[in-house]
């Protein structure tokens, strides 16, 4: 007798860019990630997951993403330690939508356009950050639809038509997946910083502070978080209490830097290895 099995449907997570370049390796603060999308916009799937990225809160992110404009972060402390988000809203749909942040100094760049020429703030937060674009994305963005042939796209992207929405973004990926290499071999993957802090068992506060500055952070167990900022892009690993302990006695023995000593115990650990083989693997196919 045979066992007929139902087919279950799993619900497909939801698509929000299928149209992205990497200008990451671009000079700062010009690295960003063009991550755009040709179907309608989810709005409220598009503003929780900016939301929860640029830790602006929901309700403005989704005004917003409706009206444009833009968030200035409030001071800590009294003082301002953030630049601001901003969004841009073509009325006429002439061009695509386009979120951006700008760091403390273009931020104070902004402010003192802003005051020198008259202009709105969301002009000068606008003038600001295209100029510290790569001159061939400055480019694609005066074409229609980044000057792409649609005739070349995949038939899934081409079908959505003209471009929606652009996030100029400079996270570890476009979809905000965080990568992190545990001690048993396995490539764990997670989206955010509270999803990425609670695997690790730490707080957010200490997640956003690790990929931000790279370096090491010892966890539960005695095991330890390494990592490293490779072209703006942090890479995570996490070493069981005995690799970190045969990395700590590189340090003592070799006088390394604990993140070289990390590096090095990996290579000599062949699941890591094979790990990170097929992850690049992965990435050229």
């Amino acid at each position: 007798m045979f066992k007929i099995k139902k087919k279950i449907d799993k619900p497909k997570p939801p698509i929000l860019y299928n149209v992205i370049e990497d200008y990451s390796e671009f000079d700062a603060p010009g690295n960003v990630t063009v991550c755009a999308m040709t179907l309608p916009e989810n709005l409220p799937g598009h503003a929780k997951i900016l939301s929860e990225s640029y830790e602006v809160p929901l309700e403005q992110m989704m005004q917003l993403l409706t009206d444009g404009g833009v968030y200035v972060y409030p001071q800590v402390g009294g003082l301002l330690t953030r630049g601001l988000f901003a969004c841009r809203v073509d009325a006429s749909g002439e061009t695509p939508k386009q979120t951006w942040v700008l760091d403390l100094m273009q931020f104070a760049e902004a402010e003192q356009l802003a005051r020198a020429r008259s202009l709105t703030l969301m002009e000068a937060a606008t003038e600001v950050f295209y100029r510290t674009l790569p001159e061939e994305l400055r480019t694609k963005l005066a074409k229609k639809n980044l000057g792409l042939d649609y005739r070349t796209l995949d038939r899934a992207v081409a079908k959505g038509g003209d471009i929606k929405f652009i996030d100029f973004r400079k996270d570890w990926s476009p979809h905000f997946k965080r990568l992190c290499i545990m001690p048993d071999g396995r490539l764990v993957e997670t989206g955010g910083l509270e999803e990425f802090a609670q695997l690790h068992q730490i707080t957010a506060a200490q997640a956003k502070k690790l990929v931000e500055e790279g370096g090491t952070m010892e966890v539960a167990g005695g095991e330890v978080l390494a990592c490293q900022i490779v072209n703006g892009q942090p890479a995570v690993a996490r070493f069981s209490a005995k690799n970190y302990s045969k990395a700590k006695e590189l340090v003592a023995t070799k006088g390394l830097h604990i993140m070289d000593a990390l590096s090095e115990v990996a290579y000599n650990d062949a699941m890591m290895m094979r790990t990170l083989q097929r992850k690049d693997l992965g990435a050229r196919i």
